[in-house]
């Protein structure tokens, strides 16, 4: 989400095989774009996709709007101890370690506790989950899931702890494998996030409960049902959600001053600085689906934001489409020809 080109580096030839994709694939994706309150693009998006690490904007905002009034301290240190709790090895592409390697780069790791801003952040800067099933938790997971009413997010489903609920599929009863995808998909959403919430306050509470975990047993199969089963909502949704961040009008300054840090850290680079007032968003991915966020305000005052998001990707497609995004994306803002001609 955090790469730019500028006008003289774009790359038409990678943003044409990313829309191309999206045009010869059009049942597998969601496309939303605005540009200065007028819609430029649209496919599917009332189709309700799973979000993956795109959820993290609204914990993102939780978290925000609860430090501007001192609700939470985010200059308060946690220890590194508590975060660590939520991590899984070998369940997030290396994310947590990234993150905690550049936090010792920085010096931000004192006496093996760090701020609460920094744990923020590197939910959206590196996505780690642990640090975003910590904070679900610090906020209380019915004050984040309520914000879908606070936004009028009417095609949003329920929040849960999706670390946690990857112990569902882990067949501690010894059920066979066919009998626990059975099991696992006649669960309600209720009785879905029920379980991963019992299984995040077993993370919480007993230091030996992940040591039963094992990523042999998450097959391609249950990986994509849990896939499937993340938070979900659509690129209309969170186009109509980013456009709150954007517009600077909905929350209270001090909450945008917060959001300016976890989301849009980008803006501490110079090159964004020479283009943009304001510029974040989210990604994510899981493997089987694929979904960015981002939104801006041009230093001549274009507004825009957009959200794509594709579902039952292969492995292979969805590192694909990686590669093209940015190219697709800095062709998005740059090139007013490109954008015309994105009619699906």
């Amino acid at each position: 989400m955090a790469c730019v080109n500028s006008q003289a580096q774009l790359q038409p030839e990678l943003a044409d095989s990313f829309f191309n994709f999206i045009k010869a694939n059009k049942s597998r994706s969601s496309v939303y774009i605005s540009k200065d309150d007028s819609t430029i693009a649209r496919l599917n998006e009332e189709k309700l996709m799973p979000l993956g690490n795109t959820v993290n904007i609204m914990v993102a905002v939780e978290f925000a709007m609860q430090a501007s009034v001192n609700m939470v301290d985010k200059d308060a240190n946690v220890s590194m101890n508590e975060l660590d709790k939520y991590y899984i090895p070998e369940t997030d592409s290396g994310a947590h370690e990234a993150w905690i390697a550049y936090e010792q780069q920085q010096k931000n790791i004192v006496y093996d506790s760090i701020s609460l801003i920094e744990v923020a952040r590197g939910m959206t800067m590196f996505n780690s989950n642990a640090n975003t099933e910590y904070l679900m938790d610090l906020l209380g997971f019915d004050n984040v899931k309520n914000n879908n009413r606070l936004f009028e997010l009417r095609n949003h489903t329920a929040l849960f702890p999706y670390v946690s609920s990857m112990f569902m599929f882990q067949n501690l009863a010894r059920m066979k494998h066919g009998k626990l995808l059975r099991e696992i998909n006649k669960l309600t959403e209720e009785e879905y996030c029920r379980y991963a919430i019992i299984f995040h306050q077993q993370l919480k509470d007993e230091p030996d409960f992940k040591s039963n975990f094992r990523i042999s047993k998450m097959t391609p199969e249950l990986l994509k049902i849990w896939s499937d089963r993340l938070t979900a909502s659509t690129t209309k949704e969170y186009v109509n959600l980013v456009k709150i961040l954007n517009n600077r009008k909905f929350l209270n300054e001090n909450a945008y001053g917060i959001i300016a840090e976890i989301l849009e850290f980008p803006m501490e680079k110079k090159q964004f600085q020479e283009i943009f007032k304001q510029y974040g968003g989210m990604g994510g991915s899981t493997g089987f689906s694929l979904t960015q966020v981002i939104y801006f305000t041009s230093k001549e005052n274009m507004k825009m934001e957009l959200a794509i998001f594709f579902n039952d990707l292969t492995p292979p497609e969805e590192r694909q489409l990686k590669k093209w995004w940015y190219s697709f994306e800095a062709q998005v803002i740059f090139d007013e020809v490109f954008r015309n001609k994105l009619k699906f």
